[in-house]
């Protein structure tokens, strides 16, 4: 139906979960969805699956579906207001307060419900939220009557709303590849009948074998790339994965910004060498969550992907929460067709 062979995942979310606006996707140029086990509960997955296949079984096309783990991710807890603005200067707490309510945040204080950080972080240390968009240092840390806590100093400010996540580039952090939500997560996914299942900061080639020991035949296995120890381990991980995403928003906070081009055309030769699919994600058409065109950069970095020869580009905010969610996915259609055209 769509003609280009680059192919577009799309993420669904609150603007893009219902019948309609999946068909409408479709139309527009989707053709694999995007559950993110991150948010929403098992039935609301349920519900979208069902959707989608129902969409597939009236239009006798193939539509993939992925769904992605959420991983070992830190992420911060919930707002009161479900988000507030973190702005240069501010000195906020943060803790592991479990007290009931203990998890709505708000300008002074944010939850923080993975213990391991705060045996990691070191007094001056940097952080970062929302893939970098906000930059903290630490000033102070300790522990009270209401648990462990560290104090930071906004460097850079910005919008943080709820589970955004949280980056500790400067530390190691002995997490397991797999949590006990992942787990029970591929079990769901797998009684729905996915076609992949993503795994979520991938290491090692032991990360990526102790997933394939869940998953078995059930679904393919979808790796991705977001710590630097994965890419020291490129080789081995490609040879017992399905398929690899490079997820460039974990992965840029993680790796300096100017070695993300550079890993990007590594990553996507790699994988294509080794004859799997290889998908290319992170705020390609960000600027879109609200504006209904693309900046010029978003323009050229989906059609770098697609000279690269990506098999896929994937958006993420654009259509699960954007305001344009099909101007999105028809503008990226457009770009890749046209990219795959050029004779130059």
């Amino acid at each position: 139906m769509h003609l280009r062979q680059t192919k577009i995942l799309a993420t669904l979310g609150p603007a893009s979960d219902s019948p309609e606006q999946i068909r409408a996707l479709f139309e527009a140029g989707v053709n694999v969805f995007r559950l993110n086990f991150s948010h929403g509960s098992h039935e609301d997955h349920a519900a979208s699956l069902k959707a989608i296949r129902d969409l597939e079984a009236q239009t006798g096309q193939p539509i993939g579906i992925v769904a992605d783990m959420q991983g070992p991710k830190l992420r911060i807890g919930t707002f009161k207001d479900g988000k507030i603005e973190a702005r240069r200067g501010m000195m906020i707490r943060f803790d592991s307060n479990p007290a009931p309510g203990g998890d709505m945040g708000d300008e002074t204080r944010i939850y923080m419900p993975h213990p391991e950080i705060f045996g990691a972080l070191q007094k001056d240390g940097l952080f970062f939220i929302d893939d970098g968009k906000v930059r903290c240092r630490v000033r102070e840390i300790g522990k009270d009557d209401h648990g462990d806590y560290f104090i930071a100093e906004v460097r850079a400010g910005g919008m943080l709303s709820d589970k955004k996540g949280f980056n500790v580039p400067e530390t190691f952090l002995p997490i397991p590849a797999l949590t006990d939500k992942d787990k029970e997560d591929i079990k769901a996914a797998l009684a729905m009948n996915v076609d992949w299942i993503a795994q979520s900061f991938v290491q090692t080639g032991d990360d990526v074998r102790e997933a394939r020991a869940l998953i078995g035949d059930k679904a393919a296995l979808m790796v991705k790339l977001e710590k630097p120890a994965a890419l020291e381990n490129l080789e081995e991980i490609i040879d017992l994965a399905d398929g690899v995403m490079l997820a460039r928003g974990d992965l840029g906070v993680e790796i300096p910004p100017e070695d993300v081009p550079v890993t990007q055309k590594r990553v996507v030769r790699a994988v294509r060498e080794a004859g799997k699919p290889v998908v290319v994600a992170t705020q390609m058409l960000e600027s879109m969550v609200t504006s209904s065109r693309p900046t010029r950069a978003e323009a050229s970095d989906v059609a770098t992907a697609v000279y690269d020869g990506a098999d896929a580009v994937m958006l993420s905010a654009e259509t699960a929460v954007g305001q344009h969610t099909i101007r999105s996915v028809d503008i990226m259609s457009r770009i890749c067709a046209r990219t795959e055209g050029d004779e130059t």
